[in-house]
């Protein structure tokens, strides 16, 4: 019976160090993107992702004029056709804002009337 008990200690210690495990190397291999590089978040952006490999838990940080730009989070549609949902969307507004990527597709667009259009855009698949 000590011995089930032992076991039963070990295990109450395994699993949170298992937990912490996962947690903190995930963090340790997100990387994190400056969107537009030196030029940051602006005009013609939305060839910025090609040749770069995202995943999952990596990080965004748009850097801008606040004055002049916003990002918001949209989804496939709103990428699209330069729109913003009505209800629900993140819209970020510091100038500099540090978004974590979910897996699959994220898009992201300025909504300042034309900048969508003129290329202030992404989409990125994070793996």
């Amino acid at each position: 019976m000590a011995q089930g008990s032992g076991s039963s200690n070990q295990a109450k210690f395994m699993v949170p160090l298992l937990l912490w495990f996962l947690v903190f190397s995930e963090t340790v291999d997100a990387t994190t993107y400056t969107v537009g590089g030196s030029d940051g978040w602006t005009f013609n952006t939305a060839t910025w992702p090609r040749g770069k490999h995202f995943k999952a838990g990596d990080k965004l940080l748009f850097k801008y004029d606040p004055t002049l730009h916003n990002v918001v989070a949209v989804n496939r549609g709103g990428y699209r056709r330069c729109i913003t949902p009505a209800a629900g969307a993140k819209v970020y507004k510091s100038g500099k804002d540090e978004v974590k990527l979910h897996k699959g597709l994220n898009f992201f667009i300025c909504n300042i009337a034309g900048h969508c259009e003129s290329g202030m855009k992404i989409a990125i698949n994070a793996v």
